[in-house]
């Protein structure tokens, strides 16, 4: 990809002035959330390799604590908060999925 700006490149969403602008900044944005899942994947490999059963894949409590902090930073930076817990909701199951396979490839 040519002419592909950094987020920290992108102008302020507050003083974009054309949709070119916006689209940059959309996209740098996007391509910072794929980079950040990436990592956060990453994690769920280590969770699959540090849990010692298979039961301890899915932790109600601990779901339950990840979207509860991300409904309260999302209110507090002013984002749409069900918007929020709805993809957490999304992420986390995906993510509890993902590491059950990786636990089962691991053993295997």
């Amino acid at each position: 990809m040519t002419d592909v700006k950094s987020v920290d490149e992108t102008v302020d969403p507050a003083d974009t002035s054309t949709m070119a602008e916006v689209r940059e900044g959309v996209d740098a944005i996007d391509r910072a959330l794929v980079t950040l899942m990436a990592r956060r994947f990453g994690y769920m490999d280590a969770a699959a390799r540090i849990k010692p059963t298979r039961d301890t894949v899915r932790d109600e409590e601990r779901k339950a604590d990840v979207i509860a902090n991300v409904k309260a930073y999302a209110a507090e930076l002013g984002v749409p908060v069900p918007l929020a817990a709805a993809l957490w909701e999304l992420l986390v199951e995906n993510s509890i999925a993902y590491e059950f396979i990786r636990y089962d490839d691991i053993r295997d």
